[in-house]
């Protein structure tokens, strides 16, 4: 299936794809949606209202998750580009509810930063409650896959040693249009084509088969640390290719749109504003 929150009037509602319709599943978004224990069986019956595929204003996936906890140097190459040594463990760090922006909506640079940077990745949507999960319990857990631009202000970024400060801002991070379960992908482990393009050119080109700790790994070791909620999203870090590693580096100022795509997913295709 298909999956999508679509923003309508006077709020947001879950949908599911259906050929050129987008049909409604009865809660108001896709977290609502995975917090019931039936939802795959809701989601796959469903024959409720229906709106256009076309001009859909689509929210992000999943709204307001109860964490969005996002993988740092889990590919090789970006890994290399960056100058740092294959980690041993997974490299964590937190997003926040209010940074997530619709697949669609113009990315607006801070005022504060000359070095807005872009990351494709390949995100994990949580279906189930786990803690401390099993290899089974984590694939179970795994609602399906969608996209994200992990947009970065690496000047702010790199003030300090811990990133968190340059990947929070404040309604910088697209993410969608879709959540696209396991079964449509290949698996709890797909390898799929990803790639960024920023007015045409192409900056970022891999394949999710080459990511150094898979998405059942991720949901094994973050569920150790913490439990994950239905609508939880686990980004899985970005290929090489960002702006930053570029000699010279390249950033976005505004203008650009930059589109971050994976295969099977769709993607997220949105212009750079400046913020006035």
């Amino acid at each position: 299936m298909k999956l999508a929150t679509l923003r309508v009037d006077g709020g947001t509602r879950a949908v599911r794809v259906e050929d050129d319709r987008l049909v409604d599943l009865g809660h108001d978004d896709l977290g609502a949606l995975f917090a019931r224990e039936d939802w795959e069986q809701v989601a796959a019956a469903a024959d409720g209202e229906s709106w256009p595929l076309e001009g859909a204003d689509l929210a992000p996936v999943v709204p307001n998750p109860s964490k969005v906890i996002c993988v740092g140097h889990n590919y090789t190459n970006h890994i290399k580009e960056m100058g740092r040594e294959l980690p041993s463990y997974p490299t964590l760090f937190p997003k926040f509810a209010d940074t997530l922006i619709g697949p669609n909506d113009p990315i607006v640079k801070p005022a504060e930063t000359e070095a807005l940077d872009w990351e494709v990745e390949l995100v994990v949507v949580i279906g189930k409650q786990v803690r401390r999960a099993t290899e089974d319990e984590a694939a179970a857990a795994i609602a399906g896959f969608t996209v994200m631009n992990d947009v970065s202000v690496r000047d702010w970024q790199f003030r300090t040693i811990e990133w968190t400060q340059g990947k929070i801002w404040d309604s910088s991070t697209p993410v969608g249009p879709y959540v696209v379960t396991p079964d449509e992908v290949g698996g709890v482990r797909p390898a799929l084509a990803v790639r960024t393009v920023v007015d045409g050119q192409v900056m970022q080109s891999d394949d999710t088969g080459t990511l150094l700790f898979d998405p059942v790994q991720l949901v094994r070791y973050i569920s150790t640390v913490v439990r994950l909620n239905p609508g939880d999203l686990i980004a899985t870090g970005t290929p090489a290719g960002v702006g930053h590693a570029r000699d010279p580096k390249v950033y976005l100022v505004g203008g650009e749109t930059v589109v971050t795509e994976i295969e099977a997913l769709g993607a997220c295709t949105n212009l750079v504003v400046k913020e006035l």
